[in-house]
């Protein structure tokens, strides 16, 4: 298994993940490895960490997520590693549900994520994203 972090989809993981069949909601897994230190376009705010600066995306996310009827399950520090290998561990994990991938989509291209995304892009060295569905009943 061949792992590679990303800040940005390629534009064609943008395009099959958004034309997949809507099917309700699902919840996202994000693997999250932040930068050091925070890096501004700008030069701005050098002292921040890049968790810092990407804590301050995280929080704004948050409210769209409700906003739109979704749900920040869980967010946690990645501590260790019981079975298999990575070079490398994230530095977080962060799962949230939403009500359905047309939902996602726009938020995701809303003007609210458009003025946040400076903060994201300032603090995450790269990620996964990981939509999953509910197993149903056997």
């Amino acid at each position: 298994m061949d792992v590679k972090n990303a800040v940005y989809p390629l534009p064609q993981q943008f395009q099959d993940f958004f034309g997949a069949p809507e099917d309700g909601p699902f919840v996202m897994v994000n693997l999250l490895k932040f930068k050091d230190k925070a890096e501004y376009a700008d030069g701005s705010e050098p002292e921040l960490s890049g968790r810092e600066a990407y804590l301050r995306y995280g929080a704004e996310v948050a409210r769209l997520v409700e906003g739109l009827g979704g749900k920040i399950w869980f967010t946690g520090a990645v501590t260790g590693l019981m079975i298999g290998e990575v070079e490398e561990l994230w530095d977080m994990v962060a799962l949230a549900e939403y009500p359905s991938l047309a939902a996602f989509q726009a938020m995701a291209l809303s003007p609210q994520m458009h003025a946040i995304e400076h903060h994201r892009a300032a603090g995450l060295a790269g990620q996964l994203n990981i939509r999953t569905k509910p197993v149903t009943g056997s």
